[in-house]
Parts: C-alpha cells; structure tokens; sequence
C-alpha cells in the first residue's frame, strides 16, 4: 500500500515531487499551498525586470524539456508559465489545494497530524496595503508577509500523514531591514517580493534599499521611469556579465525537431557552470579570472572613477552572491540616479535620512533579500517524542544530504539546508533530493517510519565542516548564506556531481526504524 504523502509548497520543489509521485503511479498526496496559486517564488517575485540568472535549457526540469523558451537567461511570466504548463501536463494541479496552510506538524510516533488552516493572506505578488491617509496614497508596510514568525494560531482541522516533504524553500519570507521610523514614512513602500503593481513610479523619486540580484533586475526597468532614484548600497557586489539573447525561429525549431540538441546545449552549460564557475568558489584555477572578468566588466560600464571606486567590493568574488547582469551599471551611471553609500540613521515621514542629511522621496522599495536561514519558520515542528525542530536547529539548521533530520522520522526537505548553489541551477540539485526521497518511500511500509541515523548525521556535519573551510564563503563578507554567528547553513560545498553520487546510493544504510537506536 502506497504512503499517504503531504507536500507543503507547490514551488519547483513541491511539483517536482507530486510529479514524480504521480509518475510512479502513487496518488495518495497532497499538495498544500499557501497562496492562491502555485509557482513559488517564481508566483512572489513580479517585479520589474525579474528572472532568472541560469540559462532557461538548465532552470529546468531534466525531464520535462521545453522548446519554448523565448531567450537564453528566463524572465519571471515565462518560468511561472513554464511551472503551469508542468503541473498542468502532469495533472497535479487537481492535488493541489490552494490558499491552504500547514501552521504545525507533529509526529504522534507512527503518523504526521498536520494542523492545516485557511491561509490568513496569499503570497501573491501584490503588496497588502495598510496606513491610509486623506490626500495621499496608502503606505505599505506591513501585512502578513511581513510577520516576525512569533506565534501562530494552531487551531485549525487536523490531516494525518504518513509522510511529510516540505517543500517551502530557502527564499520565500521577505526580510526587512531594522530602520527606525519605517512604519511612520508618509509614501508607499514595499518588498521587492511583494510588488505594488498598483503603484505608478512614473514621475515619482525613489528609493531602492539594497543592491543584491533583485535590485540589479529591478533597477534599469525603473530607473527610465522615475524623476529620481537613490539606491542605498550597504556593500558593493561583484557583478559579471549576462550573455543574454534571444531564440529566434530557427532556434526554436531547432531545440524542438532536432534530437538530442536540447539535451547537448543543458550539459554544456551545465558543464560549462561546474568546470569553470564552481572552482572559483571553491578558490581554485579560476578565481582570478572571475576576478578579472568583474573587474573588466566594472571599468568598461563605469567610466567615472569616483562611482567606479564606490562600486568596487572589498572582499573576494564569490563571498556573496555574484550578480550576473549587463543593466545594472549602466542604470547607475543615469543622471537621474544617486548611489548612496551614507549609511542611513532613520526613516522619516518624508524620506530617508542618513548621517549627510535627508534624502526626500515618495516610495521606498525595499530589495533586502529573505530570512534564509530560517529554514520552515514559522511552522511549528515536532518529531519524534516532542521534539522541536526550532530547538534541534538553534544552533543553525542542518539535515543529512539537505534533506533528512534525525529524531524526525519520515519528514524530508527540499532545497534545505546546505544545498543551494551559487554557480549552477537549483533545479538539478532539487531533482536529486526528490530522487532519494523517492527510493526512501518502499521501505516505509516494510519498517515503518524511518529516520536518519544519528551517527550518520554527526559524519554528515564533520564532513561539510571540513569542506566549507575551502570556500570562499568564509571571507569578510556578510551573506544570506549565513546565520548571523557567522556559520554557512545554505550552500552546498561541493561540486553537483558528488552531490548527485551521494543522493543516488541505496538510502537504507543511513536510515534506521524511528526511536530504534
């Protein structure tokens, strides 16, 4: 008898999974999803300019590839359009249930008890809009999305589970700096993950708080529309080139009619990402040259050196996230654009003031990333005889693979702990842990609920110790990588190749029958 199986989030990852289950012919899941529709982040991030920065043929499903894709480097309508197309080709779209959230799991020692409610507000990409005022547009400041993860109501009706895969993502909690006077700013302001759609910046003067991927996306869309732009830099980013282009016709049917071409163009990118990309992560043979390549890069777009000097990161590429656009600087040099490197004191009813004065504006757009390292918040967890997970994981987040958590039988992660990327998809990375997941599922009914070794996980933890002290990760620089102690919770250290070897061994030697040991 198949396990019944609870999926929370229909993201990449949670699609991926209901696919592969409905694939195998397993039918007896369900896909939970917060907002009112699916995609993930690719649902929450409409704002101008977003996409993706590995190529369309790799940010893909292995599976299910996909001739349509209009240009090289993907904008967000044609990857949420890419999801629907998936969900709806493999008929899962039937077993997701919309505007549903999971608010508590516990393990009642043979089965999960989910505690699922109506979803309080949708993770749409429209900002909820709060603080109106006779004569002036409403300010948008808080809303659900923008909760603390303190407590949350656990009333709700109970669901039983065999199986439980959370597939709730690294990037999916808006984070916001800690300003003072942030709620008492006359203008409207939002998260860049949850875009104001409603708001027209034509004319307007605006801030952009923050400087990662996001901002570089958004700031050369908006930048040709506003009077005035200041962007807020806390610390500069190394940013290389994006060979972007478009499919024409022939590429098109090309990718559709010729064999095997769109699988040989995915491996050498793919290919490419590994050999080239990781070492210099890894500070091997090509550090230098991504080094060299940003650094061209900077100076060929940016021929003022005093910008130039404000633009040039102080720690070494790779620390953070390396941002991969061609627009970003070109926006900067605009006339109508100030980088603002002043650091800011307070935000005031009419704008921003730093230690050099104020800066007045109408709408703040806050680009400052997600609290990635709070991994399932605010989910309330408990395993095996009551354990929190919040407490297990109060020294930072981690699981064996990414994806299994001793003391929590049959509970698996997708894109958890230590296993993004910062130079190849994500994609890949998911389809391994859904592939393990899978091979895990025939020995749940032999043995009952399963849970990783203990053991397992301890060798597990020395080993990425051991790796992360190569990287780079480690050097000078603050990152969402990072909890704020300072250790690595996010990233994979090694190539994908191991990590594929490692998630395709027969899983049964790290697992033991729950509360056996």
């Amino acid at each position: 008898m198949a396990p019944s199986v609870a999926i929370i989030g229909a993201g990449f990852g949670g699609l991926c999974m209901a696919i592969q289950l409905e694939r195998a012919g397993i039918r007896s899941y369900t896909v939970f999803e917060k907002a009112d529709d699916l995609g993930g982040t690719w649902r929450d991030n409409s704002y101008p300019g977003a996409g993706c920065d590995i190529p369309s043929h790799l940010y893909s499903y292995s599976f299910e590839k996909y001739a349509s894709w209009t240009r090289r480097y993907p904008e967000q309508p044609e990857i949420l359009g890419y999801l629907e197309h998936c969900a709806d080709k493999y008929d899962v779209r039937r077993k997701i249930r919309l505007r549903t959230e999971v608010r508590r799991a516990v393990f009642d020692g043979s089965k999960w008890q989910l505690t699922v409610t109506p979803a309080a507000g949708s993770s749409t990409s429209r900002a909820p809009q709060s603080g109106t005022a006779e004569g002036r547009e409403p300010g948008v400041t808080g809303g659900p999305e923008f909760s603390d993860g303190g407590a949350q109501p656990t009333t709700g009706d109970t669901e039983v589970f065999d199986v439980v895969v959370m597939g709730v993502g690294q990037l999916n909690r808006p984070r916001l700096p800690d300003i003072s006077g942030m709620s008492e700013f006359e203008g409207v302001s939002f998260h860049s993950s949850r875009w104001n759609h409603d708001h027209d910046l034509t004319g307007r003067r605006v801030a952009v708080i923050g400087n990662g991927s996001s901002a570089a996306q958004l700031i050369p869309r908006i930048a040709e529309q506003v009077e005035h732009l200041h962007v807020f830099q806390r610390t500069p980013n190394w940013v290389i080139p994006k060979a972007d282009a478009t499919f024409g016709p022939l590429a098109k049917l090309a990718f559709h009619f010729v064999p095997g071409l769109q699988r040989a163009y995915r491996e050498w990118i793919y290919r490419y990402a590994e050999g080239t990309l990781y070492p210099a992560l890894a500070q091997g043979w090509s550090t230098g040259l991504l080094k060299k390549r940003a650094l061209q890069h900077l100076h060929d777009q940016v021929p003022d050196p005093a910008l130039r000097a404000k633009l040039t990161p102080d720690y070494p590429p790779g620390c953070k996230r390396v941002v991969i656009d061609s627009t970003f600087y070109p926006a900067l040099t605009r006339p109508n654009v100030d980088v603002v490197t002043d650091k800011i004191v307070r935000i005031t009813p009419k704008g921003i003031e730093t230690t050099e004065g104020l800066r007045e504006v109408d709408t703040i757009v806050y680009a400052t990333g997600f609290r990635s390292t709070e991994f399932l918040a605010p989910m309330e967890v408990r395993g095996r005889g009551g354990r929190s997970l919040e407490e297990q994981w109060q020294g930072g987040a981690e699981a064996y693979l990414g994806i299994s958590v001793p003391n929590f039988p049959n509970m698996f992660l997708l894109y958890g702990p230590n296993t993004n990327l910062g130079h190849n998809s994500i994609i890949f990375m998911i389809e391994c842990q859904v592939n393990h997941i899978m091979s895990c599922l025939p020995y749940l009914s032999a043995a009952g609920p399963i849970e990783v070794r203990p053991e397992v996980m301890a060798a597990w933890r020395r080993q990425l110790d051991a790796a992360m002290e190569r990287m780079v990760w480690g050097g000078g620089c603050q990152s969402w990588y990072k909890t704020a102690e300072g250790r690595v919770t996010n990233n994979w250290p090694g190539p994908t190749t191991l990590y594929r070897r490692l998630t395709t061994k027969p899983p049964l030697p790290a697992y033991r029958p729950a509360g056996s040991g």
